[in-house]
């Protein structure tokens, strides 16, 4: 019954990893190559996590 509000974990890093390679995308748009590889190996570790926590739900 309380669990009803509280917010997945899985949503949560999905909006981040979202942001940040839309923040990606732009910076490469930008000509800014250097913030674009930050940006996308920030992207990449939340990917990763997000992914462990999806086994981590089903299993």
């Amino acid at each position: 019954m309380f669990g009803l509000f509280k917010s997945s974990p899985t949503k949560k890093l999905q909006k981040e990893h979202d942001a940040l390679v839309a923040k990606a995308f732009q910076a490469q748009r930008d000509g800014n190559i250097r913030l674009y590889s930050t940006l996308t190996a920030e992207a990449e570790q939340v990917r990763s996590q997000l992914e462990s926590a999806k086994s981590g739900e089903r299993g």
